[in-house]
């Protein structure tokens, strides 16, 4: 199984101080089924809206530090509040969900919830929330820095020199290339196929 249930007030061990009184606030008023994910590399966070005779569902991954299990979990809130406003009219990641999670965050950072170089990264994209925290570079090295130090060597591509072997968590191999533009090209060693990677992908180095 890739979730697992929890009560809800297991939920603060994973929140930063502070914090979760007014998370439970939301998940009260629109009754949201929350469940706690092992890891998964593709997604953070994951949000299904209310239909039929189920409640809303969101799930986000327990691995995260908790400055980011707090900054997805308002990235999924985000899309409830948005359904709720304007239903399926409207884009996922559009003007108005951004609007909405710039707002979320902007309550939380108010109370001063997040340290300040967080803060700092947060403030500087509240107007225009990427849609995804792996995709917001500069929030993504932060984030990274409060992440609890784990055995063995885990890098960002960016960190690698050129010309270096790594492995993907799928447990393929690659060598890191140059630089094109804003990813790095690398070969998959066993297929020697080109593929592109984000600075900020973290990897094992071999």
């Amino acid at each position: 199984m890739s979730k697992k249930e929890a009560p809800l007030s297991a939920l603060q061990q994973y929140l930063p101080a502070d914090t979760y009184e007014p998370v439970m606030h939301y998940l009260h008023q629109y009754k949201v089924h929350l469940t706690v994910a092992r890891e998964r590399k593709s997604i953070l966070g994951d949000y299904r809206h209310r239909h039929g005779g189920h409640t809303h569902r969101i799930s986000v991954n327990g691995n995260l530090n908790q400055f980011a299990f707090l900054i997805t979990l308002l990235h999924e809130l985000a899309h409830l509040l948005t359904f709720e406003k304007f239903g399926n009219k409207v884009s996922a990641h559009g003007k108005e969900w951004k609007q909405i999670f710039g707002g979320l965050l902007a309550q939380f950072i108010e109370h001063n919830v997040f340290p300040a170089d967080i803060e700092t990264v947060l403030l500087q994209s509240l107007h225009n929330p990427a849609a995804s925290s792996c995709a917001d570079e500069a929030l993504l090295r932060t984030l990274k820095t409060y992440d609890e130090k784990k055995n063995g060597a885990s890098l960002f591509v960016e960190s690698l020199p050129e010309g270096a072997l790594f492995q993907t968590h799928d447990g393929r191999v690659f060598q890191k290339g140059e630089k094109l533009r804003k990813r790095f090209r690398c070969v998959e060693v066993k297929t020697k196929r080109v593929y592109l990677f984000s600075p900020v992908y973290e990897v094992e180095v071999l």
